[in-house]
Order: structure tokens, then sequence, then C-alpha cells
């Protein structure tokens, strides 16, 4: 007998989630009413989205999420944020000369917004074509979306509550989720309360920078502007030339709290608890330390050393230059191995060389249970693992040999399903690289092979820069509207770690 899919029941939760983002958009619209300007825009938003918000919830009023409707409603839930997420830039755009207008642009920009990717289309950032308020609610977006928007409704809603493991476990980054607590709901609102905390921490801190006149330019909003976008890992900014616009000081202050945005945050429960030894000796977050550590300094030799060439007025670096050499090769690798996105300096002008030791940082990805994007630090030591168990069972045939992690034995099914979820997600970044090769040379865009794999990687990894004119400083707003809605499609997956979606087209999924 085959019990099918309620997907009503999923809708009508997706509802909920949509009629929570008004509350959201109640921060940009006090924005607006500050600077006076955008104050329609998000009216009509907050109107469109608790309307749309409560018709869908009037399909089921009482739904009772099973295992399949709750993995069906996070993949829901992720790509309508991410439409109604679009509405004020199309209408704060309409009449005007933004690429924001544009339906297509619009939800590129949400969609890469609400999955912290910081991929952009629009052509420059800047305060005389986009009001305060509506720079406010594209920073805002990333923030949601960071620990999650699921998280939060498990975090918040009693109802959400009940098959909270089962929804996080579908959102949350990494191969599984690591409960804190007894309730799944305190775990959830402990991992928001860490998030809020340092996001509170970090924009006290760069304020301090300003009244210390170590940056002048880090006003109260520019301050909340790149709290919301620092801790999720998303990279936006309402500045054109990202961090390059602000002093030294606040570049060194943003390398630490990217570092702590690519950890897993329940580590932070272990401190809480005095429990050092848990916080320390955990391998994944070792790895990604010394992964951060050591690429940096490779990247800062090339830079010191005179590999990279000067790269002129955005940040660039002077060669030999201990400091800035010292801290653009600690910033970018910071920013691109988990998957912020933020920029010092124009990265794709620089050698050969650099720029394929960035493209390795970019696969790496933050820690499972971070905001960080990509594959994920613990995936790459269970694979790397698995293969030096591998070739040792090889030379001795009659050894049993578990894969130790931490001192602890990883289950062969754990195992298996991080190869498939590398195996898959390898697989999808090659076609789409390919894809958008083929796009490009049908509307005559002429873009390299670097550029293609680059922007493959950069929104199916949530990073958001590439290289070529896809740039720290650059836009995605040259490709067509077909490449960019696969983009869309990837930054989807990507945040949602692929499985969850690939496997709602599949016959299994809806017939048991």
């Amino acid at each position: 007998m085959s019990v099918r899919v309620d997907w009503r029941q999923s809708v009508a939760f997706t509802g909920t989630v949509i009629k929570y983002l008004a509350i959201a958009m109640l921060v940009p619209l006090a924005v607006s009413v500050i600077y006076g300007e955008g104050l329609g825009t998000f009216l009509v938003s907050i109107a469109i989205t608790v309307a749309v918000g409560v018709a869908l919830e009037q399909l089921d009023d009482d739904p009772q999420l099973g295992a399949r409707e709750a993995l069906l409603l996070v993949s829901l839930s992720w790509g309508a944020v991410a439409i109604i997420g679009a509405v004020p830039y199309v209408i704060a755009g309409y009449g005007t000369e933004s690429t924001l207008r544009h339906p297509v642009n619009a939800l590129f920009e949400s969609m890469s917004g609400f999955t912290t990717t910081g991929a952009t289309v629009t052509g420059e950032i800047s305060f005389d074509r986009h009001s305060h308020a509506l720079l406010m609610w594209r920073q805002l977006t990333q923030w949601l979306g960071g620990m999650g928007i699921i998280v939060l409704m498990v975090a918040i809603l009693p109802e959400a509550a009940v098959n909270g493991a089962q929804l996080i476990d579908s959102e949350a980054p990494g191969p599984e989720l690591q409960k804190l607590t007894p309730k799944i709901a305190e775990t959830a609102r402990l991992l928001w309360l860490f998030y809020l905390g340092f996001t509170v921490l970090y924009a006290v801190l760069l304020v301090g920078l300003h009244y210390a006149e170590l940056a002048p330019e880090m006003n109260l909003y520019n301050a909340i502007a790149h709290a919301f976008t620092t801790l999720p890992t998303g990279g936006f900014s309402p500045q054109a030339q990202s961090i390059a616009y602000f002093s030294p000081a606040v570049q060194w202050l943003v390398i630490p709290f990217m570092l702590i945005a690519g950890m897993n945050f329940a580590l932070f429960y272990f401190l809480l608890q005095d429990n050092y030894a848990a916080f320390l000796k955990d391998r994944e977050l070792q790895a990604y330390l010394g992964a951060n550590a050591g690429m940096a300094l490779i990247l800062w030799g090339f830079l010191f050393t005179g590999s990279a060439p000067p790269l002129g007025d955005l940040g660039g670096i002077t060669q030999g230059a201990l400091e800035n050499s010292l801290r653009q090769a600690t910033f970018q690798i910071a920013s691109l191995l988990n998957s912020t996105g933020y920029a010092t300096s124009n990265f794709a002008q620089w050698d050969t060389t650099s720029q394929a030791l960035l493209v390795f940082a970019m696969f790496i990805g933050g820690s499972a249970g971070s905001t960080g994007g990509g594959v994920k630090v613990v995936r790459w030591l269970v694979v790397l693992k698995s293969i030096r168990r591998q070739l040792f069972t090889t030379a001795h045939p009659s050894a049993v040999k578990p894969v130790r992690l931490g001192g602890h034995v990883i289950d062969e099914d754990v195992i298996s399903a991080i190869y498939g979820f590398t195996l898959l997600y390898l697989l999808t970044f090659g076609v789409a690289t390919m894809l958008l090769m083929l796009d490009a040379s049908r509307v005559g865009l002429e873009m390299t092979l670097l550029e293609a794999l680059s922007a493959s990687l950069a929104t199916i990894g949530n990073i958001g820069p590439g290289f070529g004119f896809l740039g720290p400083f650059g836009s995605y707003v040259e490709f067509p509207a077909t490449s960019k809605l696969l983009m869309i499609l990837l930054m989807w997956f990507g945040r949602l770690e692929i499985i969850p979606v690939f496997v709602m087209f599949t016959g299994a999924f809806w017939n048991e």
C-alpha cells in the first residue's frame, strides 16, 4: 500500500513561515522612517507577505508533519522566503534604472541573501541608487538565513518543535544534528542565542572603533549592516568596495568574527559548561583553524615576496609590506574558506598561483553546525581518513580498522552518506559549470573556464565572489536570465546541502 506525501500540510506550514517573515520586515520599515525613504515599499511588502502567508495557512488548519512532510516543508520554505524576499526589490525598483526591478534579478538577490551566498546582480551598490531601508533588508536577509529560518521557527513556535529534530536535521549544515539539550526547541534557542550574542558583540566593537577614531566610516548603520552579514558568513555590504572601504582596524576585527562564524556553534555550549577540553580537542575545530592558519601563511608568502602584483586603489597591497600583506592573506583565506565572501583586495587580479590557492580554500567550507557553506571540514576529514583506511586494508586484507574521528568510531552508514553527498556535490558543480559555459556561448557572453568554474562553485558553495568579471568588486548582472535561474537553484541546493532538494525529484519520496 502506498502512502502519499500530504503536501497540503507542508504548504500550510510554509504559509506560517512566510507570515512571520513580515515581522522581520519591520526592521527595514523602521530604517525607512528614520531616513525618510522607502516607507511605501515596506508597507506594501508587509501587506503582501501577511496576505500570502495567511492564504497558504488555510490549506490545512492543523498540520501534523511526518518525516517526508518535514523535508518538503524545509525545501519549500527556503524557496518561498526567497520569492517573498524579492518583493521589496521589485517594488523599490519599479520605474527606476535599478537592475533589481527585473523579477529574475530580484529573486537572484533575494536567494543570494537568504542562502548567505553574497553573489549580487546590483551593478552598483550605493545609497544614491538604493535606499538605506532596502540595503538594510538586503543585509537582514543574510542574518535570517545564517542560523536558519526553520531553526528559528522551532525555537519560537511550539507546533514546529514537535517535528523539530527532523526539521533542523534537514536544514542545518553538516552530516548530523548535535543535540545540546533534551528538548530540541531548547537546542534551537541556544543556537540562536549564541548567534544573536556574537552579532551584538560584533556590532558594539565596530561602533567602538568608530568612536575611538580608528574607523571614521564605521557609523552605527554600517556597524549593524555588517554585523548582519559577518556572523552568517554572508558577505553582503552596503559599500561597493566591501570591507576594503574601511580602515585596517576594521579589517583586523572582521577576521576573528569570520572565523567564529565558521565554527560549530554547538562548541560554545561546552564553553558555557566550563568544558574547555571538549572545545579545544574537537578535531574538526583543530582542522578548521589549522587550514585557515596554514593557507594564510602560504598566501602571505606569495604576497610578501611579490608573487602577486599591486592591485591599485581598491584595497590593493604593496609588495613587501609586512602588515598589509599579512592582513590581506589572512582576511581572504578566512573569508573564502568558510564562504563569507568579503574582500579587502581585488583578488581577481592576483597571479594564477594565488588564485589557485583561493579556489582550493573555497572547496573546503566551514564546520558542521556553523553558518559557513561549502562541503564542510568534517566531511573532508572523514573522506581522508576513510581513504587512509582503504590503503591500509589493501595492504592488510585481514585487518579490521574502523574510521575514527576525535576518538569516536564513525558509523559506516555515515561514511557512505558523506561519500554520496560529496560525489553529488562535485557532480552538480561540474554539470552546472558546463551549462553556464553553453548558455554564455548561446548569448555571446565572453566567459573563461575559470569564470564559469568560479560562478558554479561560488553559488553552490554559497560563497559569492568568483574570478574575472565575477571578482569581489564585480557582479553577476551580465549573465542571461537562464543562467541566473540556474544559479538561483544552485544557491538553494547548496544551502540545503543538495540531498533534501534532490530527493523531492524521486518517485520514492512521493510514494512509499
